[in-house]
């Protein structure tokens, strides 16, 4: 083999920033050097995934259809799903379900999912009964829930074994399974009656029971659990994997720690998307219209209430006329108290999303944010007013203290209201039902604006026109 691929890591990096100025380049030497591709993508599937992302779907696709089944699946299991699926519809039906049939049922499941349902189906058809059934299952739930995360290769012992038996079992099960940190007991039904860690078993004396050394009971979901409660409830109790159990208590899969990180990331960035009046699902390869069906109604709603603050500035149009640097100075205002705004947002919606605000905290996590406000609020007031006394009268222009001023008080009373509102509009969507995140930056960029721009104005003219 070539010399570079000595340190594979290294030269797929470099691959990797080179597809990212020069993709055609790369695409070019990956498809004159297969050996080398093939041992890269052997050596580094991760740093091989990165590559193919660089490239258009049909180039990777190429790539991957050079790759070995067991390999190529490797490769796909790193990269997006939405990718994945954008990648997978290039190649033939046959090498598909090849590499399909090498994932993993749930990583098989979550680039299925992307594509649409007859050519979903026709992959289906072409795969082995077995295969094809575990992810049937899977496609059952909704992909943000424990049974659209889980993974039905599980190690099951049965309640009657001694640990001395299980070890041995466990031998037998480490060539199919990869997920070992736990071994849950289930009894004649496949009811799960226990768990037990792998070095928990290690330790027991090889004739003890499962029944002896196994925690009973363990914390379990169902298929239907949304994954932030399987994230808060991994978190909570310090699991690697969180077993999915029916109704009956019959063990159907696990959630491992993967999964559950990559559910935490994908919570977050929905909540994200919604505080800013995004489709929560929306991707930079949803489809056109959908992406204009989810983003118009909240611009369209943003549009509406703003209104209010066009009406509320053309109340002072006579104080603007006689004062021109108002118009130039109450941008600043409405600027800061968004950003303080934005930042007291930030911090509850990060709060609420890892469960550290009870209900009986929201007085105090409101009483803290105004503090703060009060506090900035002060010394960027003093700043503002600062900015706006040396304008007027670096210009000659009257009242320059009297515009000092106002920049003070109205600054100040902006990011303390500011504050106040990033905190409290997230907790009241909650109290009333909704998700915290749901478009809570739209109402905070009104209130901020309202403020900064009439706000100011209102003391503006109270202050001058005395």
């Amino acid at each position: 083999m070539k010399l570079r691929l000595r340190r594979p890591r290294i030269f797929a990096r470099t691959l990797w920033a080179a597809a990212r100025t020069r993709p055609d380049e790369v695409e070019h030497y990956l498809d004159t050097h297969t050996e080398e591709w093939e041992a890269l993508a052997e050596a580094t599937p991760e740093d091989a995934a990165d590559i193919l992302e660089e490239l258009d779907e049909e180039a990777a696709g190429d790539l991957l259809a050079d790759l070995e089944p067991e390999d190529a699946a490797e490769v796909l299991e790193e990269i997006n799903p939405g990718h994945a699926a954008d990648i997978v519809e290039e190649l033939p039906t046959a090498t598909v379900v090849e590499v399909l049939e090498e994932l993993e049922p749930e990583d098989a499941a979550d680039i299925l999912a992307e594509v649409d349902r007859e050519t979903r189906e026709l992959l289906l058809e072409a795969m082995t009964p077995e295969a094809a059934a575990d992810i049937r299952d899977i496609l059952e739930y909704e992909p943000d829930s424990a049974g659209g995360l889980m993974t039905t290769d599980v190690a099951t012992l049965p309640v009657g074994m001694t640990a001395g038996e299980a070890i041995e079992r466990i031998r037998q099960l480490h060539e199919e399974l990869e997920e070992l940190s736990y071994v849950y007991v289930v009894d004649d039904g496949g009811r799960l009656v226990g768990v037990i860690s792998f070095r928990d078993l290690v330790f027991a004396r090889p004739g003890a029971g499962l029944d002896e050394v196994m925690v009973p009971n363990p914390v379990a979901v169902t298929p239907d659990t949304d994954r932030e409660e399987v994230a808060e409830l991994a978190q909570r109790y310090h699991l690697f994997a969180v077993p999915v159990v029916d109704d009956d208590r019959r063990l159907l899969g696990i959630v491992t720690a993967d999964a559950v990180i990559e559910a935490v990331q994908q919570e977050a960035s929905e909540d994200f998307a919604a505080a800013m009046g995004a489709g929560i699902e929306e991707t930079i390869r949803t489809p056109v219209r959908h992406s204009i069906r989810a983003r118009l109604p909240w611009i369209a709603f943003d549009v509406a209430i703003s209104s209010t603050v066009v009406v509320a500035i053309s109340r002072f149009a006579d104080v603007l006329d006689e004062f021109v640097v108002l118009a130039a100075l109450m941008p600043l205002v409405a600027r800061i108290g968004g950003d303080a705004g934005a930042q007291s947002l930030a911090v509850v919606i990060r709060s609420l999303a890892a469960g550290d605000v009870p209900g009986q905290a929201a007085r105090r996590v409101i009483s803290r944010e105004t503090i703060i406000g009060l506090a900035n609020g002060a010394a960027i007031g003093l700043l503002a007013g600062l900015l706006g006394y040396t304008m007027q009268a670096v210009q000659g222009e009257p009242d320059p203290v009297r515009i000092g001023v106002a920049m003070f008080l109205a600054g100040w009373a902006n990011l303390t209201i500011a504050g106040l509102a990033g905190a409290g509009i997230p907790l009241a969507l909650r109290r009333i039902g909704f998700d915290p995140a749901l478009g809570s930056n739209l109402f905070l960029t009104t209130v901020t604006d309202l403020l900064g721009f009439a706000g100011f104005l209102a003391v503006a003219e109270a202050i001058l026109r005395r």
